[in-house]
C-alpha cells in the first residue's frame, strides 16, 4: 500500500464506523417502533376481542398464525442440524456459521412459540400437557420435547461461547463485566482441559441433539398435522418427512442469508469457498424437497379421495392458488434451483444470497399451503366451503412478532460473542 493510500486509510474507516453506527440506529429504531405496533395490535385486538379480532372461524380453526408457528420450528430445527456438522461431527469449514446457527435456532424456537401461544388463546393451558402428561397426545409429546430442545441449544451455545465470556469478563467494564462474570461463575481462565470436556460435551449434546431435532421437534411437529385422520391431505406418512426436509432447507437458506448479509453490511470479508458448499447443500436439500413434493401429489392423486383431490385443486387451480405456484413452486423450489444449478450464478456469493432469500420468503408460502387449504375443503357433502385470509390485525400483529425475531436476535449479536474467529479462546472456535 502506498503512502497515499495509508494516510487515506483512517478517514475511510472513521466514513465506514459513522455509516455503521448510522445504520444500527436506522435498524433499531424501525425494529423497536414496529414492535410496539405489533403489541398494540395484540393489546387491542386479541387480549381485548379474543379470536373474534381474526379471520379465523370453526371452519378455519388455523390459520396465519399457526402457518408462522411451523415456518419458524423449521427454520429452529434446521439451524441447529446445520449447527451440528460443526459441533457434532467438526466440520471446521463451517465454523464460521456454526454459534450464529445455534442462536438463530433459539430465536426461532421462540418466536415460533409465541406465534402458536396467540393461537391458543389460552397459552397458560399448555401447563396441563406438562403437569398431566397425556402419553397418547401427539402434541403433549411435543411440549415436552419443546423443553428439552430448548435447554439443549441454550446448553450448546453457552458451550461454544466460554472462552469467549471468560474474555470479555476480564475486558468489559461495569454492569456488562458483572454480568459475564455470573455467565461464567466467575472462572478466570479456560485451560486446555476444559476446553477438551467442552468439545466432547458438544459432540455428545450434538449427536443428541440429532433425533431430537428431527423426530421429536419438526418431524414431530409435522405428525401433528399428519394424524389428522378428517383432513386427507394431511393424513400422510410422507407429512413429517417433508417436514423435516423443509427445515433443512430453510435451515440452510437462512444461515446463508444472516453471514453474507451481515458481512456484507459490516464490510467483512466473506468465505466464499464456505458460502458455495452451503448453495451447494441448499441446492441438494431443494432437490429432495422437490421429489418429496411430487410423490405428496401422485400418492394423493391415486388414492381418488374426493376432499384430498379437492385440496389439490383448491391449492392449484383457485384464487388461493398464487401462494402455491408464486411461493412454493416458484420462489421456495424451482427459482433459486435454477439459481444454484447455473454455473455462473452458483459461483456467485450474490446470486447464492438471493437463492436463500428467495427460499426465506417462499416457504412462508409453503407453510401457509400446508395449513389452510385443507381446511378450506369441506369434509361432508352439504357443509359450506371455508374461507380464510388474515385480516389487518394479524398481519400487524404477525409483523410486530417478526420485528421481535429480528430484535431478539440483533441482541444477541450484540450482547454475545457470536462470530468465530481464529483468535477465540474458546476451545471449538480456535484452529489449532
Amino acid at each position: 500500500m502506498d503512502t497515499k493510500a495509508q494516510l487515506n486509510q483512517p478517514i475511510y474507516d472513521v466514513g465506514i464506523k459513522k455509516r455503521m453506527n448510522t445504520l444500527e440506529k436506522m435498524w433499531w429504531l424501525i425494529l423497536s417502533a414496529v414492535f410496539i405496533l405489533g403489541v398494540y395490535s395484540i393489546i387491542d385486538g386479541f387480549l381485548l376481542q379474543g379470536m373474534s379480532s381474526t379471520n379465523l372461524s370453526n371452519t378455519v380453526p388455523w390459520g396465519g398464525w399457526v402457518a408462522f408457528y411451523i415456518y419458524f420450528i423449521g427454520m429452529s430445527a434446521g439451524s441447529f442440524l446445520l449447527s451440528t456438522l460443526v459441533y457434532g461431527f467438526g466440520m471446521e469449514q463451517y465454523e464460521k456459521i456454526g454459534r450464529s446457527a445455534l442462536l438463530s435456532a433459539i430465536v426461532s424456537m421462540i418466536t415460533a412459540l409465541t406465534f402458536i401461544f396467540l393461537d391458543l388463546g389460552r397459552p397458560d393451558h399448555v401447563f396441563n400437557s406438562v403437569i398431566y402428561w397425556n402419553v397418547t397426545s401427539t402434541m403433549s409429546w411435543e411440549i415436552h420435547f419443546y423443553i428439552v430442545y430448548l435447554i439443549l441449544l441454550v446448553t450448546e451455545l453457552y458451550l461454544t461461547m466460554r472462552g469467549d465470556l471468560i474474555k470479555l469478563s476480564k475486558t468489559s467494564q461495569g454492569v456488562k463485566s458483572k454480568i459475564y462474570q455470573i455467565l461464567v461463575f466467575n472462572k478466570k481462565e479456560m485451560t486446555d482441559i476444559d476446553k477438551g470436556k467442552d468439545r466432547k460435551l458438544l459432540k455428545i449434546l450434538g449427536i443428541i441433539g440429532i433425533p431430537l431435532a428431527i423426530f421429536g421437534v419438526h418431524g414431530g411437529t409435522g405428525s401433528i398435522f399428519a394424524v389428522l385422520k378428517a383432513r386427507p391431505f394431511l393424513n400422510s406418512g410422507l407429512f413429517p418427512i417433508i417436514f423435516i426436509l423443509s427445515a433443512l432447507v430453510s435451515g440452510t437458506a437462512l444461515a446463508i442469508a444472516i453471514y453474507v448479509i451481515k458481512n456484507k453490511v459490516q464490510k467483512k470479508p466473506i468465505d466464499v469457498t464456505m458460502v458455495k458448499a452451503l448453495g451447494g447443500m441448499l441446492a441438494l436439500f431443494l432437490v429432495i424437497e422437490l421429489g418429496l413434493e411430487w410423490y405428496e401429489f401422485l400418492i394423493g392423486s391415486y388414492g381418488l379421495q374426493h376432499e384430498e383431490l379437492a385440496t389439490m385443486k383448491l391449492m392449484t387451480t383457485s384464487a388461493w392458488s398464487w401462494s402455491f405456484w408464486l411461493f412454493q413452486m416458484g420462489l421456495a423450489m424451482v427459482f433459486p434451483l435454477t439459481i444454484l444449478f447455473v454455473k455462473k450464478t452458483r459461483q456467485s456469493v450474490n446470486w447464492i444470497l438471493a437463492a436463500a432469500i428467495m427460499t426465506i420468503v417462499g416457504v412462508v408460502g409453503v407453510r401457509f399451503n400446508m395449513v389452510v387449504p385443507s381446511l378450506i375443503v369441506p369434509q361432508l357433502e352439504g357443509l359450506p366451503q371455508g374461507n380464510y385470509y388474515p385480516n389487518l390485525s394479524e398481519w400487524i400483529t404477525t409483523i410486530g412478532l417478526l420485528a421481535m425475531c429480528l430484535l431478539i436476535y440483533t441482541i444477541g449479536e450484540k450482547l454475545l460473542p457470536i462470530e468465530e474467529d481464529e483468535t477465540s479462546e474458546n476451545g471449538v472456535s480456535q484452529h489449532e
